[in-house]
């Protein structure tokens, strides 16, 4: 009888100690599970800037007689900008974007083209955003150059 006096309680001890090493465990996945989800949600604002940012170049290109029109630099949004700013603003909310364009003229290179002149643009297109409050801004930055098909 002794001998199960001593004993007595001890399986409760060795439930509680379970439901607490249980409960770490619990807690080190949900960390795990919130670093993924922020890891994701970067990622995702990454994949968006960049779609966006390479399909203002595609418009461009098509668009390269007007490519001083979409210059961006602070708070005015060009007309030739408006639609796609929008676009771009619905997947990365908040975000600030600028649009360089630099142009550069230079003489063709073709035989016999005498007094003839091909232009070159560089696009400097920048996406920031803030995924939340206090964190730091995230930046794409895309440098593409167009050139005229002449």
């Amino acid at each position: 009888m002794n001998a199960l006096r001593k004993q007595s309680g001890i399986a409760l001890l060795e439930a509680m100690l379970a439901v607490v090493l249980l409960g770490i465990g619990l807690i080190g996945a949900i960390g795990i599970q919130a670093r993924a989800y922020t890891a994701l949600s970067e990622a995702t604002m990454r994949s968006e800037a960049t779609l966006a940012s390479e399909s203002l170049v595609g418009i461009m290109a098509n668009d390269q007689s007007n490519a001083a029109n979409y210059v961006k630099a602070g708070a005015a949004i060009p007309p030739a900008l408006a639609a796609w700013h929008a676009d771009t603003l619905k997947v990365i909310p908040n975000a600030d974007i600028t649009v360089a364009v630099t142009t550069t003229t230079t003489p063709s290179t073709a035989q016999g083209a005498v007094g003839i002149f091909n232009n070159r643009h560089r696009v400097d297109i920048t996406i920031s955003w803030v995924r939340k409050a206090g964190d730091q801004a995230s930046k794409h930055m895309l440098v593409a150059y167009l050139a005229d098909p002449s």
